[in-house]
């Protein structure tokens, strides 16, 4: 049980804020400028001819 509770308290603390700081970092990459660019390009990708 102890390897449960210091995985726990891990999760709780070190674990929450990598998981905010991998959620800002998207939303940061999303958000930039230059993304609308290749977003708008991915966004046709399936509809190109070969």
């Amino acid at each position: 049980m102890e390897t449960y509770t210091a995985m726990r308290h891990f999760a709780d603390s070190w674990g929450l804020l990598a998981m905010t700081l991998s959620f800002l970092g998207v939303v940061f990459f999303i958000f930039r400028p230059g993304a609308k660019k290749a977003a708008a390009q991915a966004s046709v990708i399936p509809l190109k001819e070969d």
